[in-house]
């Protein structure tokens, strides 16, 4: 029943947004189909950037109980592990920039060429 639910108001939530571009003129069929692009892409961003944020969240909590773990049943080679944790770490901010970087680029180009 939830998924007959979930469906419903999908479909209408389509048909919303795709209607008016269905009758409207020219200039404004123009104007409708960049604030249908601008929204799609805001909606996108904000669901990649999250996404992104939650799994670098994720592999950087495993990484430092990892870490965490290895310098407690070896504290003599904690040297290596903290210097391995730190590179580690960089490597996996750097995905979540890369994330918003790609994130900026979707926000920020413009397919109509105004």
């Amino acid at each position: 029943m939830k998924k007959l639910i979930a469906l419903t108001l999908l479909t209408f939530a389509v048909l919303a947004v795709f209607t008016p571009t269905a009758f409207a003129e020219e200039a404004a069929n123009v104007q409708i189909a960049k604030l249908g692009y601008y929204g799609m892409a805001v909606l996108a961003s904000g669901i990649a950037i999250g996404i992104a944020a939650f799994g670098v969240g994720i592999g950087m909590g495993l990484g430092l109980k990892a870490a965490s773990e290895g310098v407690a049943r070896n504290p003599g080679a904690s040297g290596k592990i903290t210097t391995t944790l730190i590179i580690g770490l960089a490597l996996l901010e750097s995905l979540a920039i890369y994330a918003l970087v790609v994130v900026l680029i979707v926000l920020f180009v413009n397919p109509f060429g105004i």
